[in-house]
């Protein structure tokens, strides 16, 4: 029995041993002096602070743009807006849009273009008016036309506009790319002449260095609109939908996208359809200024649009719109845009439509 004790003692006592050594091995060295294997802790990455934009960008609508072309003077084109010569195309890539009557009803489009980088087909041209000339020269732009006005051809000289012209100078071509300028082989198929001619942005970029024309602003010149991220009045009425009836034959409507924060252009009851990219064309800023618009008694029915004596108007930014008052200097100002205050216009950063009206246009907002 006492043998039988001894040996239960004994157990007991290697199996506390055994215990303490288990309890103990956590921190007793790997057989081969390594260190045991820890699966590492997730490592949070750092979330990336956006760096504001601090870059070039385009003087006529606050987005950016390659360094050469802050300088460059913007390039003005005639576009033709007859039903039956629809649809424009390019002209979604403008920077501004401006669309003043003609005769008869009639609209036609000034495409203006700070960079002509990455536009593809614009048309289709048509012909020059005295008051698109203005508008031309208040951006200090090469004006890029088919055609014109026995006025519009006197003013051209008379005020030293920098005017390339598809009928009656050395820039048209009937073979696609062969010049500046050149009737679609696409489109006069199923179009009248008049209406099938076109350029194209690579076309205009390759050739205006040849001409020894002067292709930057003069010292001291800066155009005058301004761009904030958020254009958006202060103060604005609603204007999810702005209506524009310009003539009896032409009414455009903007209405507002609160997704794309960007007006949606319709004319004739139809999308307003760049022909290019088949995409509807969008603008930020929408402006109608209202003007007097007189005949000059001519037989083919030509007008005058008075862009010096200033006038009222309207702004519309980000679905609200107020009114302003405008000015010109005849005839090479700029379109100075002020609110009721006397503040200057601030556009929102994009794209920007000028609707110019005679005073007894009826415009509503919805």
């Amino acid at each position: 029995m006492e043998e039988f004790g001894m040996a239960k003692k004994f157990c007991r006592l290697c199996w506390r041993s055994f215990l303490l050594l288990s309890a103990c091995g956590s921190r007793l060295p790997s057989p081969t002096g390594t260190p045991a294997h820890q699966e590492p802790s997730p490592t949070v990455a750092p979330t990336p602070e956006s760096t504001p934009y601090d870059g070039p960008v385009s003087p006529l609508s606050g987005l950016p743009m390659g360094k050469e072309w802050v300088n460059r003077r913007p390039v003005a084109i005639m576009l033709n807006n007859l039903k039956e010569a629809l649809p424009q195309l390019g002209q979604s890539q403008a920077d501004v849009i401006y669309e003043v009557p003609a005769e008869g009803g009639i609209t036609r489009m000034l495409a203006v273009y700070q960079s002509l980088d990455g536009v593809g087909k614009i048309g289709s041209i048509r012909s020059a008016r005295p008051y698109y000339l203005e508008l031309a020269l208040g951006h200090d732009a090469i004006y890029i036309h088919a055609g014109g006005s026995e006025d519009a051809y006197a003013k051209i000289r008379q005020w030293g506009v920098t005017a390339l012209d598809g009928v009656n100078g050395p820039y048209m071509s009937n073979s696609e790319n062969g010049n500046l300028m050149w009737r679609d082989p696409e489109r006069r198929k199923s179009y009248s002449l008049e209406h099938t001619v076109v350029t194209t942005g690579t076309s205009i970029i390759e050739r205006l260095p040849t001409y020894g024309l002067r292709l930057e602003h003069e010292d001291g010149y800066r155009c005058q609109m301004n761009f904030v991220e958020d254009g958006t009045p202060a103060g604005g009425a609603e204007a999810p939908r702005i209506t524009v009836p310009v003539s009896h034959y032409k009414t455009g409507v903007f209405t507002y996208d609160p997704d794309s924060r960007l007006y949606r252009v319709e004319e004739y009851g139809e999308p307003y359809v760049d022909g290019d990219s088949g995409e509807q064309v969008a603008v930020t800023n929408v402006i109608v200024l209202k003007t007097a618009c007189r005949y000059t008694g001519d037989s083919l029915g030509h007008i005058t649009v008075d862009l010096s004596s200033g006038g009222t108007g309207y702004f519309a930014c980000g679905g609200k719109v107020i009114d302003l008052t405008w000015s010109k200097d005849f005839p090479d100002g700029q379109l100075q845009y002020y609110d009721l205050s006397g503040s200057p216009i601030s556009f929102g950063v994009g794209r920007t439509y000028v609707v110019i009206v005679p005073l007894d246009c009826a415009v509503s907002f919805e």
